[in-house]
């Protein structure tokens, strides 16, 4: 077992975003109460391990359908070892439980120190986890990726690190990842954008082959403009402080992407609205420290 492939096989590069929901959620819990350092490196190690295991489960559920084989887009702009045959479909299922296993043991601990309200947000968690593209459900089929995104890395992730060091639920918290959530739901947009016609051949329904290029493209810069137009709300509303207009400092990459896809949708779309993502949601952690160090208001 080459530990280097299996490393691959996860998509690490994206376990940016959930280290990022977690962040935001440990940040805006201890802008307004405490933050243990403890039990954040215990959410943060349970999410990505849902991640990895999401991603490997995805990829053997898609490969078992034939959706990913040789040529198809996703093996052309990412390494992808089980259609290469460096990995085993049934390898792969193995490693994706016992990384499910992993995770159940932090939410064990974490159910533990913090109480049941927080096995809601751990079933949700993983029953969209596994169900992505898992029978009998495969909701990724049919047009909902983008919703169960959004939800996943917006609400449910920021709120429950937010629960998991306050115990307490929070509409400042839901409100604060909504911005964030669209942005990360932009990158499966821009993926289902540029394999429009790969998706509709292999009989998958996404909001791209449902809507057509024209129409997914604007939906993608409507999305995008309403993500920081509702961080100025936010900050209007003193919801978040005017440092917030910090993430304002990602929007030319953003501007640069949305015309680029005017002209032509690169093979890198996905990745280069994570990029995006990325940027606006360390901007967004740290106006929330400079909140707490250096109030403005």
């Amino acid at each position: 077992m080459n530990p280097q492939i299996w490393f691959l096989a996860t998509r690490p590069w994206s376990f940016s975003m959930t280290a990022i929901s977690v962040g935001v959620g440990g940040a805006l819990a201890a802008l307004h109460k405490t933050f243990d350092l403890w039990l954040f490196l215990v959410t943060l190690l349970g999410a990505i391990a849902v991640h990895a295991a999401t991603n490997l489960i995805n990829d053997y559920f898609d490969y078992k359908r034939g959706v990913d084989r040789p040529g198809a887009p996703t093996t052309l702009y990412r390494p992808h070892p089980l259609v290469q045959g460096l990995i085993a479909p049934n390898a792969v299922l193995k490693v994706s439980l016992g990384l499910y296993l992993l995770a159940a043991l932090a939410a064990f601990y974490l159910l533990w120190v913090t109480g049941p309200v927080l096995l809601g947000f751990i079933l949700v968690g993983l029953l969209a986890s596994f169900f992505y593209t898992a029978d009998p459900v495969r909701y990724k089929y049919i047009a909902l990726g983008e919703l169960s995104v959004f939800l996943m890395w917006g609400p449910l992730m920021i709120g429950g690190a937010y629960f998991v060091q306050t115990g307490e639920l929070s509409l400042q918290a839901v409100a604060i990842s909504i911005p964030f959530g669209v942005l990360v739901a932009l990158v499966l947009l821009a993926n289902n954008l540029r394999d429009i016609e790969y998706d509709g051949s292999v009989g998958i329904k996404t909001l791209g082959t449902l809507l057509g290029e024209a129409n997914t493209m604007r939906l993608y810069q409507i999305l995008a403009v309403l993500a920081y137009l509702a961080v100025v709300v936010l900050v209007v509303l003193r919801i978040l402080s005017p440092w917030g207009l910090l993430v304002f400092l990602s929007a030319p990459l953003a501007l640069n992407l949305i015309k680029t896809l005017q002209r032509e949708i690169p093979k890198d779309a996905d990745a280069r609205t994570a990029q995006i993502d990325t940027l606006f949601g360390i901007f967004l952690i740290l106006s929330l420290i400079l909140e707490k160090l250096l109030p403005l208001l």
